[in-house]
């Protein structure tokens, strides 16, 4: 009883303190509820998932918060009972809301991240893919790097003066090439479709195009390509012609810090010129005037994550809305290229035809009488003599390249006496050889079979009738053994560049290595593999990867092919025809009413999921329904098409299908609106 007067005055103390923090957190909340004095409503979009919220939402700004909260910055807000992450769209004096507004829980940075173009631009790709803003926004705007943005910024960089007659010399064997240049650096907004001739150092000509947008009229560039091989490439022309400090790379291969770093620079207007993969097609460059995307058809322009943009009609809403300049350029032309110019949206950029022939020159092996009877099995054999006789010449100059569509070393089996197909006898998947001292291995258990009979027969030899590029390294090596040979496939080993001295180099397609000074000769093998894929652009993608190995001939090199001399795409490059190969495509589509000339979407779910979607769907009245189809997993896929001209009308019932599917909770379906592959 002694001790309770003297702990009298520390509790008295402890309760004064507790009222003291109560006193000063109730006067924060009243603070906090202020409102601001100018603009107290923030319209936020809520980083949610759901189709049917896919809307903005006012909140009110809490006068502590008004210099912070600006349009485009991040916020944390109250939803459904906890705090979620938001953009402020804009801000406003009025609300249409009846009722009390909840203030925002608090603004994570002010810097604004989201401006008013890409803003508009995420809207815009939304609807034409029928998906949500938040998950277009995914793809937009990298995540939050705090330290990286407290950081101190890079000081603007100032354009270089532009090097006219250095542009019109790069360009100089286009014939429309200085008029696009000059109307580049006179702030014109020009649209051409470029076809690229073999052995053209292309990084650079974009460099200079780059260099008549920025330096010549203080406009902004992007440019889109596929891999970060190509970045990389583009990214030294454009240093080398712009200077350092002029540009950034955005990839999605670099780590977090420099990734947001790099974005920072572009969204505060520090740096104007950028390269980078699709990612990059959504970078806030400010003033933008001229956008480029680089071998269009390749499907690395095709994002794999809802709602699936594509990295060419991406940049082509941006073009069309910000007033730029549009340059799509490959050495092969999509379909889409061709549309444009058919449509008239975009002119030919391209080489005389009596300038090609001095580029390269390209043969079918056994394509003529004179040469089947120099070698009577051309058109029966893997490696004909005259793709022999390419490697050998070539190697004389410097370096070869091989391409092969298989990885592995014996990609396929089957028995050597009666050509059955070799199985596994566990799981009747497919037997591969994945080294040359490894026994025949199931490509789908892993179970290995030393000891394999064929099951029709009771041979046990085999024979590889697909041969991977392990095996045709090892074969070229045995062929020629006083060379060195490299292998560059994808998955494994990717070379980004070679030397200039004599090597071959066997490359799968899309591996294919830059040479220095370009290859001597390019042989393309089995022709008939790359066109056995089921797919609506086997052929397209055929040509497109042929032509990319092509173009990395030198001036005045030579490429073989071996496959069947009749086939279209073949006598296409042997022409060096490109356009000519997507205008027959183009029109073969048309006729049985395929994009580009039509627009279609797949829609992919579970059978009872499926037939709700589709009794859910408002098409328009032109609309044509194909399937279902099972696609696996017990999955059903139905494909619905409508004229081109109606195409903004499906994507916009797609897009209200996926709002009353969400708001009543109904299993989801999968809709890709004009997907890459069927």
């Amino acid at each position: 009883m002694t001790e309770q007067p003297e702990a009298l005055p520390g509790l008295r103390e402890a309760v004064e303190t507790s009222r003291s923090k109560a006193a000063r957190t109730r006067a924060a909340t009243v603070a906090a509820a202020e409102p601001a004095a100018v603009d107290p409503v923030a319209r936020v979009l809520v980083d949610l998932p759901l189709a049917h919220l896919d809307r903005t939402f006012d909140y009110l700004v809490p006068a502590a918060m008004a210099a912070d909260a600006v349009p485009g910055c991040r916020v944390k807000v109250r939803f459904a009972g906890q705090d979620v992450g938001g953009y402020v769209l804009e801000r406003s004096a009025t609300t249409d809301h009846v009722g009390r507004l909840a203030a925002l829980r608090r603004v994570v940075s002010p810097e604004p991240v989201l401006s008013p173009a890409v803003t508009a631009l995420v809207g815009e790709v939304a609807e034409r893919y029928a998906g949500t803003r938040s998950d277009v926004l995914r793809l937009a705007v990298p995540p939050r790097h705090a330290a990286t943005e407290k950081a101190s910024p890079p000081a603007p960089a100032v354009p270089p003066a532009y090097d006219t007659p250095a542009a019109a010399a790069a360009w100089a064997e286009h014939p429309q090439g200085e008029a696009f240049l000059r109307r580049l650096a006179l702030g014109d907004a020009p649209r051409a479709v470029w076809g690229t001739p073999p052995g053209e150092d292309w990084p650079r000509l974009l460099a200079h195009a780059a260099a008549a947008t920025y330096a010549g009229s203080g406009r902004g560039v992007l440019i889109c390509v596929p891999d970060a091989k190509d970045v990389a490439r583009v990214d030294d022309a454009l240093t080398d012609v712009l200077g350092t400090g002029q540009h950034v790379a955005l990839t999605a291969g670099a780590g977090p810090a420099r990734r947001y770093r790099e974005f920072l620079a572009v969204s505060r207007g520090s740096r104007r010129v950028v390269v980078g993969t699709r990612a990059a097609s959504f970078a806030p460059v400010h003033d933008l005037g001229l956008v480029v995307v680089w071998d269009d058809g390749d499907d690395l322009h095709a994002e794999l994550r809802a709602p699936y943009p594509h990295t060419r009609e991406t940049l082509l809403l941006r073009a069309e809305h910000e007033g730029a300049a549009a340059l799509v350029g490959g050495f092969a032309r999509s379909v889409e290229a061709d549309h444009l110019l058919r449509t008239g949206w975009a002119h030919e950029l391209s080489v005389p035809r009596e300038r090609l022939r001095d580029r390269v020159t390209v043969q079918v092996a056994g394509a003529s009488d004179a040469e089947l009877a120099r070698d009577p099995f051309a058109r029966g054999v893997r490696f004909p003599k005259a793709a022999h006789d390419a490697v050998e010449e070539g190697l004389r100059s410097g370096p070869v390249l091989v391409q092969t569509p298989r990885l592995g070393y014996a990609a396929a089996l089957a028995c050597e006496r009666c050509r059955t197909a070799a199985r596994c006898g566990v799981c009747q998947g497919p037997l591969a050889i994945p080294a040359a001292t490894a026994p025949p291995r199931c490509t789908w258990c892993g179970t290995s079979h030393p000891a394999w009979a064929c099951p029709v027969c009771g041979h046990r030899g085999l024979r590889a009738p697909v041969i991977g590029d392990a095996r045709t390294s090892e074969e070229l090596g045995r062929t020629f053994p006083a060379t060195t040979v490299r292998t560059s496939s994808s998955g494994q080993t990717v070379l980004a560049r070679v030397g200039p001295k004599p090597a071959i180099v066997v490359a799968t397609p899309g591996a294919e290595p830059v040479a220095e000074g370009g290859y001597a000769a390019v042989v393309l093998l089995d022709a008939w593999l790359m066109l056995a894929r089921p797919d609506l652009r086997t052929e397209e993608e055929a040509v497109r990867r042929w032509a990319n190995a092509i173009g990395l001939v030198r001036p005045g090199g030579r490429a073989v092919l071996v496959g069947d001399p009749a086939l279209a795409g073949l006598q296409a490059l042997v022409r060096w025809d490109p356009g000519g190969f997507a205008a027959r495509e183009a029109d073969e589509r048309a006729a049985a009413h395929l994009p580009p000339a039509s627009r279609l979407a797949t829609i992919t779910g579970e059978p009872g999921a499926l037939d709700d979607a589709l009794t859910l769907l408002d098409a328009p009245a032109s609309a044509e329904r194909l399937g279902p189809v099972p696609v696996g997993d017990g999955e059903q896929r139905v494909v619905v098409r409508v004229p081109r001209a109606h195409g903004l009308a499906l994507s916009r019932a797609l897009g209200q299908l996926q709002r009353v599917r969400s708001a009543r909770k109904l299993d989801a379906v999968r809709v890709q609106v004009d997907p890459v592959s069927l």
